[in-house]
């Protein structure tokens, strides 16, 4: 799927094959020396990659991109691009590395954190509020499905991702902890403690510095993480002693899961244990991935190459936020569309911040689509792989060869006009339109008809404003019922167009665009919309000219 791509990925414009030259890049730099460094860049560069992964074993360690998920919320949106595109570069990776260098994605759980404060969007809030401060694998799952809060988050995690066929190794914080996975980096936290306070202390306030460690441990008498400072260290013994919530001093070893660290030491370790070589973060974490970069160094690890994206914002221009469960879940974008279309929303413009609400579904959606047929058309027309496509990042390198051959906004207004309430009367028309097509034959198109059904009946239909038309526009629409009266059975929809056109023209709107405004406020009550004869085409004639009538004698604006 993705050999003999190496030379188009050494030219590619996109941000995910620029990203994935400079992780090369490193991978060079920190695993060979300098003559095998050049003889290895040389090899891929010449799309002999197994050649120098044959030749130097320390290409043939995998190399790891991570992602983070925090497991004291329920997943959202950002949560799945902090997946989607780091799996991006990676596939632009392996297309430029012709897949002789092996890697691997982690997404990892911090399900080890104290829950500190309380989703708004979860049931049972009492509950948690007595397990408040417990890890979030120890915190009682409010839903009564799982074994604890944290488990229950996972694996809506895991669900999401697994639905949509991301390669990943999932990663648990309490499990690595718990294991023994991070005991030796653990240790080497407690040895170099006072270097580890040296960086975060003078990131702190006045009063935070005052007790801070880089140590949470975990009371052994109510379980809750503490933020305890660490009054003895005990290096031959790898212990803590702190004073637990009663003021009583407690030692405890750091390794086995009796702590937990801070969240950007935790960060600097997890990097160090795990051998992470890349890892994206939001634009608000970038002070922080530096105090981690350098907490990594004295930890004697090497930071990984970091992608800063911009946040996501919900319909009030709010940052979306796990705490307060605003913006869009997972679920609520794959009721109302594709998967294809958010991961391809995340694609687009990473640097940039977008919102994330319901009404950039259809955008997205039929985006996608147009990138998808122009990816097709050139593999059909010059057997090119055009991997700078989108469609070529969401789908991992294998987009379909079959798109849709109706948008979704077109479904949308087919939708509105015939009050489809299932797919089948929605196939009644598609079917006449499309000669031969059925939900088999058309997989995608079916699919988009029960999105625009379910887009339709929550966010259309209850703010569809009938108006009643001008005299120029009723004059107008009464020409156009005329002309459309008069086109020959199986006008196509460039015929149709063509006819809406003249008659906005001869009408002198200025601009034409207010016509075809006019057209979806009085017929269909709404202010935009697809091409108007792709819709008539689609919908009928005889429909649509009896839809125009209803519109001129009051009865769409009565209803």
């Amino acid at each position: 799927m993705l050999q003999g791509l190496s030379h188009q990925a050494r030219e590619a414009k996109s941000w995910p094959f620029e990203q994935a030259r400079i992780l090369l890049d490193r991978i060079l730099r920190l695993r060979l020396s300098d003559a095998e460094r050049d003889l290895a860049a040389t090899l891929i560069g010449a799309g002999k990659a197994d050649e120098a992964a044959a030749a130097f074993e320390a290409l043939r360690k995998p190399v790891v991109f991570q992602c983070g998920f925090g497991a004291s919320g329920l997943p959202h949106m950002g949560t799945f691009g902090e997946a989607a595109r780091p799996t991006m570069v990676r596939t632009a990776f392996r297309a430029l590395t012709e897949d002789a260098i092996p890697s691997k994605l982690i997404v990892f759980s911090d399900d080890m954190d104290g829950l500190r404060k309380i989703p708004d969007n979860v049931p049972n809030r009492q509950m948690l509020e007595e397990d408040r401060d417990k890890p979030v694998t120890k915190v009682r799952d409010p839903f009564g499905e799982h074994e604890s809060f944290g488990h229950h988050n996972n694996a809506r995690l895991r669900a999401f991702l697994d639905g949509f066929g991301f390669d990943y190794e999932f990663m648990s914080s309490t499990t690595c902890y718990t294991s023994g996975r991070f005991d030796e980096v653990l240790l080497r936290v407690l040895e170099r403690f006072d270097k580890v306070q040296a960086i975060m202390l003078p990131t702190l306030g006045e009063e935070r510095r005052a007790t801070y460690s880089p140590f949470l441990p975990i009371s052994p008498r109510s379980g809750r993480v503490l933020q305890a400072p660490t009054v003895e260290r005990n290096l031959d013994k790898g212990t803590i002693v702190f004073p637990d919530e009663d003021g009583t001093l407690t030692e405890v070893p750091v390794t086995g899961g009796h702590v937990k660290l801070q969240w950007r030491p935790d960060w600097a370790a997890r990097w160090t244990a795990l051998d992470v070589d890349y890892e994206m973060s939001g634009k608000d974490l970038v002070d922080s991935v530096r105090v981690s970069n350098r907490i990594v160094k004295v930890l004697g690890g090497e930071p990984p190459e970091a992608f800063h994206f911009e946040l996501f914002m919900d319909e009030n221009n709010q940052k979306i936020s796990k705490s307060k469960g605003n913006g869009l879940t997972m679920e609520e974008w794959l009721r109302y569309g594709a998967p294809e279309s958010l991961a391809y929303y995340m694609y687009q413009s990473p640097k940039s911040a977008k919102r994330l609400y319901f009404d950039v579904i259809p955008k997205a959606t039929d985006e996608y689509l147009q990138q998808l047929d122009a990816f097709n058309k050139a593999r059909r027309e010059s057997n090119a792989v055009a991997i700078d496509n989108p469609a070529w990042h969401v789908h991992r390198g294998a987009p379909p060869e079959k798109g849709s051959p109706v948008s979704f906004s077109l479904l949308l207004n087919l939708v509105s006009a015939a009050d489809a309430s299932t797919k089948d009367i929605l196939w009644g028309f598609i079917s006449r339109y499309i000669e031969g097509a059925s939900p088999e034959s058309e997989p995608m198109l079916d699919r988009l008809a029960g999105y625009a059904i379910h887009y339709y009946e929550d966010f259309v239909k209850p703010s569809k404003t009938f108006r009643a038309p001008t005299d120029q526009e009723r004059a107008a629409m009464s020409e156009l019922m005329a002309r459309l009266k008069a086109l020959p059975a199986g006008a196509d929809a460039e015929t149709i167009q063509n006819e809406v056109f003249e008659v906005g023209k001869a009408a002198g709107f200025e601009p034409l665009r207010a016509w075809f405004q006019a057209l979806y406020e009085v017929l269909l009550g709404q202010s935009q919309g697809p091409r108007f004869g792709s819709f008539v085409a689609i919908f009928g004639i005889e429909r649509t000219v009896a839809l125009i009538d209803k519109a001129l004698a009051g009865d769409l604006v009565a209803a």
